[in-house]
This record gives C-alpha cells, structure tokens and sequence, in this order.
C-alpha cells in the first residue's frame, strides 16, 4: 500500500479549490489537483425547453483542451478527449435527482434557464474526470441564477422581468450532485487519483459516479485491458468510499470559503 510519491493506494494527491475566480459568469471554479489543472465557468441563460422536458432546464456541457495542456492536444488531438469526457458528463448528470432542473423552469414550454458548463484543461498531470468532476460541482455550488417574474399583460401577452437585484437569485441544491472516482487498475491492486505515470502502468481504470451518500450513479470502464468481474464489485465498494470522503472534503472547504463572504482573498487562476 504504497506508490511512488508516499501515498496509499486511496490516497488523494492535494486538491487546491477555489470559486467565483471569473467575473463574468453565474458561477466559476477553479480545481488544482497536484499537476492538473482545471477551470470550471457557468453560464445562466434563457432557453426554450426541450419538447420532451417542457417544465425543467437543462445542462450543456462543452470541454476546451488547452494546446498548452499537454503536447497531445495541439492541432486537433484535443478534440477527441474534449468528446469522451462531456458525453460522460452528460450521462453522469442523467440522473433526474442529480440537479431539480425544475427550479429551472421559468415558463413551461416556453422559457427556461440552461446552464452551459464550460470546462477548460488547463494542464493534465492525470486523473481529468475527477478534477473536472469536483471542478464542476463547485461551480454549480457557486452558480447565482437571477430570479425572474413573468408579467401577463392585458392583451395575454407574457413579458419576463429579471430581479435587479444581485443578491436576489436562485441557488442550486448540489447536494446530490456526484463526483467522479477513477480506479486504476495496476498489477493485482488498484489505486485512486493516478498521476500521469500511474496511468501509463494502468490497462484498464474504472470511472464511478458516487453522490455524497454514497449511491452509484454511473459505471464506465476505460483503456484497453479486461477487468475481472470480482474486481469491478471490490472497486466498486473502494469507490463508494473514497466518494463519501470526497463530497465531505470538498463541502468542508466550499462552506468555509463562502462564509469568509467578501473578506476572502482572490487567487484566481494566474496566482
């Protein structure tokens, strides 16, 4: 039970976290998890809902690969990667308990608010899906939607009024929200958070969705090696551990940086 760098086989590498870093989005985090490094922005605005949803928003997912991140991204080699990881977002968040899209609905069938999440990568020192995982739960714990007032004139005509007010918003319930963990299977053991070496050791990883009380929400199998059925369930129960842990960790520090309110130094992501 022990790697390269002195940690156990569930061991985190130290995660810096940090919100509200972009000024010109409804909610923004930025995660630093030993050599990856990632940056997280929300953006509110008013949609039309989907035919078959007609009373909930929705979430879009979009993942830039910075060319600087790492040399397999420059030209296109990002693109791929980009892909794979938001549509393994948008089945994590499938999940209707996951975010009440519903409190997202301002007007059914007419008006809603969809939240693109941006995800930027920003540098890839291993383990992404779960930096990006806790990066995106943060910025949705961050996330401010105004409040909004539908005025139905004479005529039965609707008009939306948005709350000038800044402080007058909607918070997101993120509680159910779940974080990605990525077991990796290297010889007979396997590890959380691998870094780049790890990874390269490792033939086949195992991403699991756990939500704070420790459900599964999602399975997915990467790489190119087979897992051994017994395997999968032992990493699954070290996944549903290690998640718990994770949301406890993570909440812990969102709940003390909000309650440094406006006194709270700013870092950002050039510090």
């Amino acid at each position: 039970d022990l790697r390269v760098d002195g940690r156990g086989c569930e061991d985190y590498r130290c995660a810096e976290v940090e919100t509200d870093v972009v000024s010109n989005t409804s909610g923004s985090a930025r995660v630093r998890l030993g050599h990856t490094d990632i940056l997280v922005g929300v953006k509110a605005e008013m949609g039309t809902p989907k035919l078959e949803k007609p009373d909930e928003g929705y979430l879009e997912f979009y993942v830039d690969c910075s060319a600087n991140a790492t040399p397999e991204f420059e030209g296109r080699g990002g693109e791929e990667l980009g892909a794979e990881i938001a549509n393994t977002f948008y089945r994590v968040f499938s999940s209707e308990s996951c975010v009440d899209l519903k409190s997202l609905c301002i007007n059914p069938r007419e008006h809603c608010w969809v939240l693109y999440v941006d995800v930027l990568l920003l540098e890839c020192g291993g383990n992404l899906f779960d930096a990006i995982s806790v990066a995106v739960k943060a910025a949705l714990f961050n996330t401010r939607i105004p409040k909004v007032q539908v005025l139905v004139d004479e005529e039965g005509s609707k008009e939306i009024e948005l709350s000038d007010d800044p402080y007058d918003c909607i918070r997101l319930n993120v509680d159910e929200v779940p974080c990605i963990v990525t077991l990796s299977k290297i010889g007979y053991r396997h590890v959380v958070d691998a870094t780049l070496q790890e990874e390269a050791c490792s033939l086949a990883s195992l991403l699991i969705s756990v939500t704070s009380k420790g459900a599964l929400t999602s399975l997915k199998k990467v790489g190119k090696g087979s897992l051994d059925p017994e395997s999968i369930f032992e990493m699954m129960e070290t996944g549903k551990r290690v998640g718990k842990s994770l949301h406890v960790a993570l909440q812990k520090v969102l709940d003390e940086e909000e309650s440094l309110g406006t006194s709270r130094q700013k870092v950002g992501f050039l510090g």
